[in-house]
């Protein structure tokens, strides 16, 4: 059967850019390798899917660090705004929380789901579950797909097979693959917005801790700042989690990296020890382990003494004022050493993929092979957290749709 446009890939990308083909009056496949669609975006936004972020589209390149300008013309396109549209006009009213983050009001990924499907039912794409072997093309140009038990004929592909991160979701390099048989150049995949290992056994003895208003910036082996945040972080197991985190873990380069944590952010130096003379005072008849417990976490103070060695029993009212000034700078500017990030496996987005230079910004299409267009996160194109990743998904299927 012959197809104006077949889409690779049943996933956000995949299904907006079903969804936009068929409205431009195109006779529309989908081709999933999974046994049902949009198996990684049910667990988004843990399990809630942050569909994308309140905010203009420069905003959003703002929040892109790597290959931001190449998405200008399609979030121009196609903004947040139009995104928001979509679904509240198709049957999935949204909301707005903290940080212009948008999620369904019903706060379940599945809402998400069931609208894509029951818009993609509406303009009659066809859906079919199959892996795909290979793009087809004749004399260079983009004739059809081969399945690993059908063949399907068609004008024009669009590849959106996603990364390789949470391979469980079928996001398992295939697109990287397929492209690169084609002449197209791969940049090789790596975890972004993963949680980070962390040497010594800080993190470790404070695992399960969180930490919701905490100052952190990333610095690299000479002490230059990559990145500044400020947020939610998780200590683990292996090291830190967390959004702030995450996003973190966008800018790490070379080794000798390590995060300063600023655990009170909204004490300057000179009020920070004056709330600590306060509690000395306060408590000063007992333990240093029992002095901090207005001002930490427990689970904390014990490694802030370590760090400070300073003996927990000690009497608060025995503290030298060289270890006060000591614990103000500590809690200012405490350091977890980085090792490196957690698999690729453990990621939330894939940075690497198809080179941006190899794809017309404005179309998605290929700049090698007529007729193969790219949508989502095959595309070497990441962002940070907070619905930035899926807006690149929707804007660039949006485009890959049009054609």
């Amino acid at each position: 059967m012959m197809y104006d446009c077949i889409v690779i890939g049943g996933g956000p990308a995949g299904m907006y850019a079903a969804i936009t083909a068929a409205e431009q009056g195109e006779k529309v496949l989908l081709l999933e390798a999974n046994d049902r669609l949009g198996k990684k975006l049910l667990i988004t936004g843990k399990g809630r899917c942050n569909v994308t972020n309140d905010c203009s589209p420069e905003e959003v390149l703002r929040n892109v660090p790597r290959n931001g300008r190449f998405l200008f013309s399609v979030m121009d396109a196609c903004p947040p705004s139009a995104i928001m549209s979509f679904f509240e006009n198709n049957g999935c009213p949204l909301k707005v929380e903290r940080g212009n983050r948008v999620f369904p009001v019903s706060d379940r990924s599945v809402s998400v789901l069931d609208c894509l499907k029951a818009v993609m039912r509406k303009k009659s794409v066809s859906v079919l579950t199959g892996r795909v072997k290979e793009i087809l093309t004749t004399d260079g140009v983009v004739s059809g797909v081969k399945t690993y038990s059908d063949q399907y004929a068609a004008k024009r592909v669009i590849l959106a097979t996603g990364g390789v991160s949470y391979p469980a979701t079928g996001s398992t390099g295939d697109g990287y693959a397929m492209a690169e048989q084609l002449g197209h150049t791969i940049v090789p995949a790596q975890g972004s917005l993963v949680p980070l290992e962390t040497a010594g056994r800080d993190c470790q003895q404070m695992q399960g801790l969180s930490l919701r208003n905490v100052g952190v910036k990333l610095l690299d082996g000479k002490g230059k700042q990559l990145y500044k945040d400020f947020g939610e972080l998780l200590f683990t197991h292996f090291g830190v989690s967390g959004p702030t985190v995450l996003s973190a873990s966008a800018h790490l380069k070379g080794e000798g990296c390590k995060l300063l944590l600023d655990l009170k952010p909204a004490l300057d130096e000179g009020k920070l020890n004056d709330r600590i003379l306060r509690d000395l005072d306060v408590y000063r008849n007992r333990s240093m382990e029992n002095a901090l417990t207005d001002l930490l976490p427990r689970s904390m103070i014990p490694v802030v003494l370590r760090k400070l060695e300073i003996d927990p029993v000690m009497q608060a009212n025995s503290l030298r004022k060289e270890q006060r000034r000591a614990l103000v700078n500590l809690l200012k500017a405490f350091p977890v050493e980085i090792t490196g990030k957690r698999p690729v496996a453990e990621a939330i987005i894939t940075s690497g993929g198809v080179k941006t230079g190899e794809i017309n910004p404005k179309t998605m299409e290929s700049k090698i092979v007529p007729g193969l267009y790219f949508a989502g996160e095959i595309i070497d194109c990441d962002a940070y957290t907070g619905g930035f990743n899926l807006q690149i998904a929707w804007a660039t299927a949006y485009a890959a749709g049009i054609g």
